[in-house]
């Protein structure tokens, strides 16, 4: 259902006041143009428009479908109404309706990296309606109807899907149909119903609640156990008073004449009608464990405090955010648009639409992450409150998409099928996380080969869950250290199965203990360490018994720190391993910047004041990481100066550093002293011909540690970088060290870096 108009939840959590200076502060409103070609010198502009541009106008003239190669047409949707249906605020004028369709064109990006425009038609007449958006429509690659009243709604999407060839898409009719009915699905899984032999009823006969019926139709549920009624009561067989044709279409054989009458004995109710249409009487008289959909907005037909009073058994839904099981259009509208855009699909018929409604439904029986529960406070888990997922579940972008570009090739109205579907799957993961696409080659490689992983802190909830997921993901064996009791009660909480690749190592009550308290000891005899000092370090502290673990070849990699802080972990991991010969343990972090660019940072974790000898260890440490990674390094030695101007101690060390590596004849580029703009602005290297770098520098040798952090930390929270590690470099054995109280995913990303061995 459309969001809730301000001021008018029962449990505001913003003002009016708060909401008109969101959209007017800073620039007004919610959307701006950026350009995707570079605009800075007469060639570019001479490219963009004349006299470039010919060259593309000339190919679309011969070709039309060219334009999706040339134009933004391939991913581009245009969010259009009339206003004469806008939010529960009713017929308001089409400008009224800008801040929602601004709104609509925020979330077409947000969610699915689909660019969006609002256009605001100011005609209430279907036919001029038609006429505008069918002499426009040949720019877009779809049309997103929105706010647009009933009966008008269906005259305008039927005749704009007749004729244009690009999808139309009405959401208050499908968006709303296809949510509820992905949560129908699991609500009728849980309460044991079969589609065939439910009875569900559906107040409300606008554009929603005929779409919904219809979809329900086309799902397998039999016409005459769907009941629809309107203000005046049970749409039946032989009704006159305030029938149309799409009401008709809807009418069955039944007694039933209320809306109370048709809710005894129903197994489902569907509200798309009005506050308060239902009262707890009726919801008494309905089946055992019934589903009931209160979707009206801002506040629903009955709530769910009121069924409370009445049912204890009853799954509740409604369209609202403060409460469990919202039908919320955002699940639907951008993932539908992204699968049809991306096989350049013709329409979006009825098998796209049930495509998208299983996809959602098993979603939601899939184990939540991290970054969702952050972002709900709270971790739900598939059962009679989480029966739909939740709009900023990042997975919702590799679901859905992929299930409605499958139909669309299914039934032949997709002009660019997809062939390799796991790859559509990665790169759509790629558009909403860009960890996604750098970790692809990592993920990749385990899988062929798996390794065995060691979890340190395995009694810690997001530890089982990272492990678990690890496992799930085929990347290999993880092993939890903990109390095998308080280990399994913990996974028993989160609905997580130990056993097969998950298992659980006690370090008190493994056989290894000797082993490892005999090699510790021989580490640390003299360094003040005694026999017993070793036995209760192997026997009492994880990362001891897990670097143990992986120095004796009992596990591939290990990963720890979301209990400690990374220097404490570092020390604790050093006392079992050592550097491997001729490297230097460092700490380095991948900078994933907007637009897909990888820029390698070091030293972010380990030397706090390198010397230039240092200097040159690092240096060659991270090209190493680099081409592990899959990148040709191009490295920079950065400092506040380039070359030799302002001149200052730091940039002597890094001048020194460069004369270091040129006597060690490296096999990569590299060179400094430079600073940072010029490293990565191949334009400003121009004024330095004598620059040895082909190329903007994707490795970045930072003078000092304190730099390197508030330099990676600054591009994460400001520059809307995201960033990998600090990455545990240089060290024998392949272990990772997560920042303090790092997420699920976190640990997976790092534990596959570990198995994948990119330090070393």
């Amino acid at each position: 259902m459309p969001a809730t108009p301000p001021g008018r939840s029962k449990r505001p959590h913003f003002t009016d006041q708060e909401a008109l200076l969101f959209h007017s502060e800073g620039r007004p409103g919610k959307l701006e143009v950026v350009a995707t070609k570079p605009m800075a010198t007469q060639r570019d502009l001479s490219l963009a428009y004349s006299p470039g541009v010919a060259v593309p106008v000339l190919a679309i003239a011969e070709d039309e479908s060219r334009a999706f190669d040339y134009t933004t047409k391939g991913n581009f949707v245009a969010v259009i109404t009339n206003g004469t249906a806008i939010l529960g605020l009713g017929n308001r004028g089409a400008l009224a309706a800008k801040p929602v369709m601004e709104g609509k064109a925020v979330l077409f990006k947000r969610f699915a990296d689909v660019d969006s425009i609002d256009l605001e038609v100011s005609t209430e007449d279907p036919e001029e309606f038609i006429n505008c958006v069918k002499l426009l429509g040949k720019g877009w690659g779809g049309i997103n109807l929105e706010d647009i009243k009933a009966p008008e709604c269906f005259i305008i999407e039927q005749k704009l899907r007749e004729l244009l060839d690009i999808p139309v898409f009405h959401d208050d009719q499908h968006g709303t149909a296809i949510i509820a009915a992905a949560g129908l699905l699991n609500a009728l899984h849980l309460t044991g119903r079969d589609v065939k032999t439910t009875k569900l009823v559906c107040n409300g006969a606008g554009a929603a609640g005929i779409a919904c019926l219809e979809l329900l139709e086309a799902i397998g549920f039999p016409k005459e156990n769907l009941i629809l009624c309107d203000t005046k009561g049970v749409i039946y067989q032989g009704r006159t008073d305030g029938m149309n044709q799409w009401k008709s279409a809807h009418a069955v054989q039944t007694k039933a004449r209320t809306l109370a009458e048709a809710l005894v004995g129903a197994d489902v109710f569907f509200g798309l009608s009005a506050k308060g249409a239902v009262t707890t009487e009726m919801v008494k008289s309905m089946a055992d464990k019934p589903i009931i959909f209160a979707m009206a907005n801002p506040d629903p037909e009955i709530t769910a405090e009121e069924v409370a009073e009445v049912r204890d058994d009853a799954i509740m839904a409604t369209g609202r955010s403060d409460y469990p099981n919202q039908i919320n259009n955002v699940l639907g509208f951008p993932y539908i648009f992204r699968g049809a855009l991306d096989v350049r699909a013709t329409t979006i018929n009825m098998e796209m639409k049930i495509a998208a409604a299983h996809a959602l439904a098993e979603l939601a029986r899939e184990d939540v992450p991290d970054e969702v529960a952050a972002a709900y406070g709270t971790r739900p888990r598939f059962g009679p409150e989480y029966i739909i997922p939740v709009p900023f579940d990042p997975r919702l972008i590799s679901f859905v998409p992929p299930a409605v570009a499958k139909a669309a090739m299914d039934t032949c109205v997709a002009r660019k099928p997809i062939v390799d579907m796991d790859g559509y799957r990665q790169q759509l993961r790629t558009r909403r996380d860009p960890v996604a696409g750098v970790l692809q080659r990592v993920f990749d490689r385990l899988r062929r080969s798996p390794k065995r992983v060691v979890f340190a802190e395995g009694e810690e909830e997001q530890v089982i869950r990272g492990a678990a997921s690890f496992v799930n993901q085929g990347l290999g064996t993880a092993l939890l250290v903990g109390r095998e009791d308080r280990v399994r009660a913990a996974a028993e909480e989160l609905g997580v199965e130990i056993g097969g690749n998950l298992q659980i190592v006690n370090a008190a009550l493994s056989r290894r203990n000797a082993d490892y308290a005999s090699y510790l000891y021989e580490r640390l005899q003299r360094k003040g360490y005694l026999v017993r000092d070793c036995q209760r370090l192997v026997n009492t502290d994880r990362n001891h018994f897990a670097a143990c673990m992986v120095a004796a070849g009992d596990a591939d990699a290990m990963v720890t720190g979301v209990t400690r802080n990374f220097s404490v972990a570092l020390e604790d991991v050093r006392r079992c391993i050592d550097p491997k010969p001729g490297h230097r343990v460092i700490g380095v972090s991948l900078v994933l910047a907007p637009r897909g660019r990888t820029v390698i940072v070091a030293d972010t974790a380990v030397t706090e004041m390198p010397d230039a000898a240092v200097l040159a260890d690092i240096a060659v440490e991270v090209a190493g990481v680099a081409r592990r990674l899959g990148y040709e390094p191009r490295v920079a030695l950065l400092a506040f100066s380039t070359f030799g101007h302002p001149p200052g101690e730091r940039s002597a060390h890094v001048q020194e550093a460069v004369r270091i590596l040129d006597q060690r004849r490296v096999d990569f580029e590299y060179d400094g002293e430079m600073a940072a703009d010029v490293a990565i602005n191949p334009d400003l290297q121009t004024a330095y011909p004598f620059c040895r770098l082909t190329g903007p520098a994707n490795v970045l040798v930072m003078p000092a540690f304190h730099s390197a952090s508030i330099s990676t930390k600054l591009l994460q929270e400001l520059g809307g970088s995201t960033v990998i590690g600090p990455i545990l470099v240089g060290l024998d054995r392949p272990v990772q060290i997560v920042q303090l109280g790092a997420k699920d995913t976190n640990l997976v990303n790092m534990a596959a870096l570990a198995a994948y061995n990119v330090g070393g």
